[in-house]
């Protein structure tokens, strides 16, 4: 039987750690381990007594969110803890605050909520119950998950000693391979500022093509995401504008709250558009959204890439991408915060190679290179 996640709740506003706690003790996944007002006290009450989780506010006096998780982070890596420590940060809806909040995410947070600012209280408390206790029970599954598979790790070995990975079903695509590569499409949610920080960098130095991406993310943040990962990549950057020209040699972004879609223009070119339709799998953006359009408009000249992230976004494009001659690769379990989506995409049987995060780069750059010479 699981245990509850014991959570430590870190925020300089007594008003909001009260918050948090009457949330959490609604709940019987969750056992309150302590509640403090900053990274300081944080940190002594880790350091004496581990929890599972801790909520995590970004902006507060003294230590900040991020210089906090960062000692968390030695903590953890040190062994001296009892148990790894989880972290996720509470964000307002400010530049400042979503800045940190990437740079969190890219640094290890497991996930991120961000604070309510609306004038209806009750409206407040309620969007702030469902966001966080979603987080907090994948987190607990996850956990869960983690050490499952490293007890079966242990006992599931061949003959050989190697760990034995089941092959999922293969599609064979109908058409072929495709052409040269048009694009490279990215669908990513739960632990993607990371995984982008790793994959992009390298891939913006090997292959010359737009590179579209949807990162499950309210506005304002996958601003900031854009900003940070602008400064590790080769390409330009940025969160997509409506109706721009999708151009080689740079990364475009679907900003929060929008869908992105690939749209055909006069003389063969292709411009991005955005829209606020209804989310699709209750995500907008929607990386279905984008991967049907681009597969409508490009056919099977793409390479997709579904990466970590909690849910099944993306899943249902990839038969028709993979039977068109797309490529497709998903992120691997071990690297991935959530295998959700990697793992409803492998389930599909269209994937075609299934990578840890720091492969995923050079397997993209080898299909372009292979395809377009």
């Amino acid at each position: 039987m699981n245990k509850k996640t014991r959570i430590l709740i870190v925020d300089d506003s007594l008003v909001f750690r009260s918050a948090v706690a009457s949330i959490l003790a609604e709940t019987k996944d969750c056992e309150i381990a302590g509640s403090v007002r900053n990274g300081v006290k944080a940190l002594e009450f880790i350091k004496n007594n581990p929890p599972d989780l801790v909520t995590l506010d970004v902006e507060m006096p003294d230590m900040d969110g991020l210089e906090t998780l960062r000692h968390i982070n030695e903590l953890n890596a040190s062994g001296k803890l009892s148990k790894e420590v989880g972290v996720i940060m509470l964000s307002s809806h400010t530049v400042k605050g979503a800045a940190i909040t990437i740079e969190s995410l890219e640094a290890g947070a497991f996930d991120f909520v961000e604070k309510p600012s609306g004038a209806d209280m009750t409206a407040n408390m309620e969007t702030l119950r469902r966001q966080l206790l979603v987080k907090i029970r994948v987190y607990g599954v996850q956990r869960n998950k983690t050490r499952d598979l490293s007890s079966a790790r242990k006992t599931e070995q061949d003959q050989k000693g190697q760990a034995v990975a089941p092959e999922p079903p293969k599609i064979i695509a109908t058409k072929g391979p495709g052409t040269a590569v048009k694009a490279v499409i990215v669908g990513v949610s739960t632990g993607g500022p990371k995984a982008l920080s790793v994959l992009l960098p390298d891939l913006t130095n090997q292959v010359k093509v737009p590179i579209l991406i949807v990162q499950h993310m309210p506005p304002k943040f996958t601003q900031s995401l854009a900003e940070s990962l602008a400064k590790k990549c080769a390409s330009p950057v940025c969160e997509a504008r409506d109706g721009e020209l999708m151009t080689g040699e740079k990364v475009y972004i679907a900003p929060g709250g929008r869908h992105m879609k690939l749209g055909s223009g006069t003389g063969g070119v292709i411009r991005l558009f955005l829209n606020e339709d209804p989310p699709e799998n209750g995500c907008r953006p929607s990386v279905d959204t984008m991967f049907k359009s681009a597969h409508q408009v490009c056919g099977g000249d793409l390479v997709a890439a579904v990466l970590t992230g909690m849910g099944n976004d993306g899943a249902s494009s990839l038969v028709g991408l993979k039977t068109s001659g797309a490529h497709i690769i998903a992120q691997d379990e071990p690297t991935s915060v959530v295998w959700g989506m990697p793992g409803s995409a492998v389930a599909t049987g269209a994937v075609d190679e299934v990578l840890p995060i720091e492969q995923i780069s050079s397997a993209i750059a080898a299909v372009v290179k292979k395809r377009n010479g």
